[in-house]
């Protein structure tokens, strides 16, 4: 059986997302993320990422985590990426190249849109410790990168192999957070019809469900 560790409200809304196109059983832990309780340490504070029971699976203190039937992984790209390889099908890589594609793909998500796009996400909403100036950077941070992707997908509408995969879950969840600026998505149209197919999938809606349903 598969287990994940984390709330809907964290990245294992990734794990989810894919365990759901997969058809997995999944036995869900609801760990909390600890900045978002007043003392994550107080006596009967709810499950969180520095819980002691927690860090037993994860001593980075950070969702989400997977047991999946004694196999212990961190790191949510990671993770679907295993998941996709393990069960197959036409989300997972039909060859070493749409592997290697897969992976570059995640990383490129992690490392060129990620933090930018959660520094927009997060002034959007509200948060104090990013400013409208880190916000405005961060979209002209992402123009190059959407210029990127939109491109991308010009060839065949998807990232890898001509069809939807594990690839389009994992930069789709991050692009997901982007989506506070609009503007980004009317100057790239591709990206925005991608995200929007990505999104009407059952397995999404049925994640984001759940997702909307579990406290703020």
């Amino acid at each position: 059986m598969l287990t994940i560790y984390g709330v809907y409200r964290s990245r294992a809304s990734r794990n989810i997302w894919l365990a759901h196109e997969l058809g997995l059983p999944f036995k869900q832990v609801p760990v909390i993320q600890h900045y978002r309780l007043p003392d994550a340490k107080a006596a009967g504070a709810p499950l969180n990422t520095r819980s002691p029971e927690f860090m037993k699976v994860n001593p980075n203190g950070h969702i989400p985590s997977i047991d999946d039937d004694g196999l212990v992984l961190h790191e949510s790209l990671a993770i679907n990426l295993y998941l996709a390889k393990k069960h197959g099908g036409p989300l997972a890589p039909a060859n070493v190249a749409e592997d290697g594609e897969m992976g570059m793909w995640a990383l490129w998500a992690a490392t060129e849109v990620e933090t930018h796009a959660l520094n927009i996400l997060y002034h959007r909403s509200g948060n104090p410790a990013v400013s409208r100036e880190m916000a405005d950077a961060a979209v002209e941070a992402l123009k190059a990168p959407f210029a990127v992707l939109d491109a991308a997908l010009a060839k065949t509408g998807f990232l890898v192999g001509g069809r939807f995969t594990v690839a389009d879950i994992n930069v789709a969840e991050i692009m997901r957070y982007a989506q506070a600026e609009p503007a980004l998505f009317e100057a790239a149209p591709r990206v925005k019809a991608w995200l929007a197919a990505c999104q009407a999938r059952p397995a999404f809606k049925k994640m984001m469900d759940a997702r909307n349903k579990e406290p703020a």
